[in-house]
């Protein structure tokens, strides 16, 4: 049974529920009656780009569920006195959501990320979950604009749709083609393929426990310093809102 609660944040419905009871009680029941869903896993990037962009808000906005991820979010929600239970990584919701797939004969479609990427992790995807049907795969080096693309991919029929074109391409990708298809969860990935295919080491579960996944990566690369300055400024518009 689904229940209507969320935590606003800069005009951003956030879902008020745990990973579990996400799966359990939202994207589960939904897979199973065959109905369209489109998640964002949200971070406070996404939500400063919604800032800058009317178009991306509007689309944001439209999801059917927007989860916590990121670390500022959640900080964000306790700060504003509306808590959230948990930041919820994507990468882990992408993991469970595949682990559900291959129980329940669900078939998958991988579009996103570098060519020789995708291909890994689609090999990585073939080890890890053998029994998975996987409807099909293409890398992320597409015109969003392109009908061919996603008419192939819904030719596909597949249940569950994982598009990682990172932010806003990707989102803009699902809300553009999401009326071509007559089933499927859609979800927008950013850089999991990255770390599903092994060409990027995830932080230590103490890092991520501690909601400082975002630390490790950023000293693992500084080039992501200013996608840091966008959290600093987030905080800093929240507590500026209030």
């Amino acid at each position: 049974m689904e229940y209507n609660k969320k935590v606003t944040i800069m005009d951003i419905g956030f879902l008020n529920a745990s990973l579990q009871d996400l799966l359990h009680n939202y994207l589960f029941p939904r897979l199973n009656r065959k109905q369209k869903t489109f998640v964002v896993t949200a971070n406070p990037e996404i939500v400063m780009k919604t800032r800058e962009n009317a178009p991306y808000r509007k689309i944001i906005q439209s999801a059917d569920y927007v989860i916590p991820d990121g670390a500022g979010i959640v900080m964000a929600a306790k700060y504003l006195k509306n808590p959230l239970p948990e930041r919820i990584p994507g990468y882990d919701l992408m993991n469970e959501l595949i682990k559900f797939a291959e129980l329940q004969g669900l078939s998958c479609y991988f579009l996103g990320a570098k060519e020789y990427v995708n291909e890994k992790t689609i090999v990585e995807v073939e080890k890890k979950f053998p029994k998975l049907k996987i409807a099909g795969n293409h890398h992320g080096y597409i015109d969003i604009n392109d009908n061919s693309i996603a008419n192939s991919i819904a030719s596909t029929e597949p249940d569950l749709i994982f598009v990682a074109l990172g932010m806003p391409k990707q989102e803009q990708w699902i809300a553009k083609h999401f009326d071509k298809f007559h089933k499927g969860l859609f979800m927008g990935v950013g850089g999991s393929f990255d770390v599903l295919s092994g060409e990027l080491k995830r932080a230590p579960q103490k890092w991520i426990n501690l909601n400082l996944e975002w630390l490790y990566r950023f000293l693992k690369q500084p080039i992501r310093f200013r996608r840091l300055l966008k959290v600093f400024e987030f905080i800093f518009k929240v507590i500026l809102r209030k």
